[in-house]
């Protein structure tokens, strides 16, 4: 153990220790500053509780459970018959049980528990994140990092006032093939790249008009809705359709668009838009689905630079040959990154002059782990980042980034207007209506605070 991560921890543990227990109120049963007196084990393995188990979560838990320097220690999920699943699963991969804690505000008055590994729907992302680091611990969150805006600003404060390692799931930043392409491009090898266009497709079925039934025994419906102002339980909800309402999940631009949003603006070197627009909607079903299943986004930045989003929830015809991926168009030729841990650089008639290609296959129909061995690089680093200092891939700061990009699209969307933004914060100018989409209404008494 170096002394820097010591001492680091040490500064956590004061910071802690004297503030964390003033924020969120009551929403954290059974806390005292001696709860804060601990961040890591006397072993050096970072234990675990994961929030969040149904599906990516599980993928999640699995993979962090075969890594060595970690232990699953608690399973957290409002779903009983998926923690069940998922401590099984540990089980055989770390040779110990998980113990399940249903309310994960539980796991986090524990002083075992060093880190959440945050994989429950968007609308907890940042409200546990946020109760995670107030409690002392670090935080793996699951794209997108918030909500909305204002809760992507409370976290980057929350990373500041805490010190704690906040990674987001941002895990194309860790595989190596990708980080060597983005190098590439930042050395020139396509000249100035000035366009990124970027996409997602798909062809998701009908949710259908939900009805109103009894919640199922196995279901904690009130901790599931947590933040959220209380709606009635439908039987289209849980455990995937909440992605398509505004309520609780943020449509497939942030779901699916984050991840190669979040490579254009790496690759570009940008960080906050100028403006924004969007068009598109629900045109392939007429069911309770309320975000675009068709959507393009443009976000314009000061560099003389652009990023395109274009996502098909509902025609999977490839885009490149690929159904996810990101383009870069420069002055000299141009980049393709798809699914994978590849890329291909074109010159400008289009001949390839150079093809990385991957070692592993990676499967972008899987909504729970397309890519499990790559991703085990991404979790190692968030490893590193708490035992000894390691600088992380996907900080807070940079996840915030480039989930505000498709934030301000979703916002541009529902609104009906292209956006002028503020380079400076990302923040919307000249437009109250815009702005008050800038953060949400919350159920009273789960306000997150910072």
């Amino acid at each position: 153990m170096s002394k820097k991560a010591e001492s680091r921890r040490d500064f956590i543990r004061k910071t802690v220790t004297g503030a964390a227990a003033l924020s969120f109120g009551g929403i954290l049963p059974g806390f005292s500053a001696s709860s804060y007196n601990r961040i890591l084990g006397a072993n050096e393995r970072i234990k675990i509780a994961s929030m969040g188990v149904n599906s990516r979560g599980l993928a999640l838990a699995n993979n962090f459970a075969a890594l060595k320097d970690c232990e699953i220690y608690n399973i957290c999920d409002v779903d009983s018959r998926a923690a069940q699943v998922c401590i099984d699963s540990v089980r055989k991969i770390q040779g110990t049980s998980p113990t399940a804690v249903p309310d994960f505000r539980k796991a986090l008055e524990d002083k075992d528990v060093d880190a959440l590994v945050v994989a429950a729907p968007d609308h907890w992302h940042a409200p546990a994140a946020l109760l995670a680091s107030a409690a002392g611990k670090h935080v793996y969150l699951e794209k997108p990092c918030s909500h909305n805006p204002h809760e992507g600003e409370l976290l980057m404060a929350a990373a500041l006032k805490y010190k704690n390692v906040i990674q987001m799931g941002n895990q194309r930043r860790s595989w190596p093939n990708v980080a060597k392409g983005i190098a590439e491009l930042h050395a020139g090898v396509i000249g100035r790249p000035y366009m990124a266009k970027t996409w997602y497709t798909n062809n998701r079925p009908s949710i259908g008009v939900g009805k109103n039934v009894p919640v199922p025994t196995w279901l904690n419906y009130d901790l599931w809705q947590g933040p959220a102002p209380r709606v009635a339980y439908k039987d289209n909800l849980i455990h995937y359709n909440w992605h398509w309402f505004w309520h609780w999940g943020t449509g497939e631009a942030l779901n699916n668009g984050t991840h190669m949003v979040d490579l254009a603006r790496w690759g570009l070197g940008v960080d906050y838009p100028t403006q924004v627009s969007s068009n598109g909607g629900r045109y392939r079903y007429q069911d309770d689905w309320e975000t675009p299943d068709t959507q393009v986004i443009n976000m314009e930045f000061g560099n003389n630079s652009m990023i395109t989003w274009e996502g098909r929830s509902c025609n999977p015809q490839a885009i490149e040959g690929a159904s996810v991926g990101v383009m870069f168009y420069g002055e000299n030729g141009s980049m393709l990154i798809t699914g994978g841990n590849a890329y291909t650089i074109f010159d400008l008639k289009n001949k390839i002059v150079k093809e990385v290609k991957a070692t592993s296959v990676v499967n972008t129909s899987s909504l729970t782990s397309p890519s499990q061995a790559l991703d085990a690089y991404h979790l190692q680093n968030f490893l590193d980042g708490i035992k000894d200092g390691k600088p992380l891939n996907a900080d807070i700061v940079s996840g915030h980034k480039s989930t505000l990009l498709v934030q301000l699209g979703n916002i541009a969307q529902r609104t009906g207007r292209a956006l002028d933004i503020d380079p400076s914060n990302g923040r919307i100018r000249n437009d109250k209506q815009a702005m008050k989409l800038w953060k949400r209404e919350y159920e009273k008494g789960w306000e997150p605070k910072v």
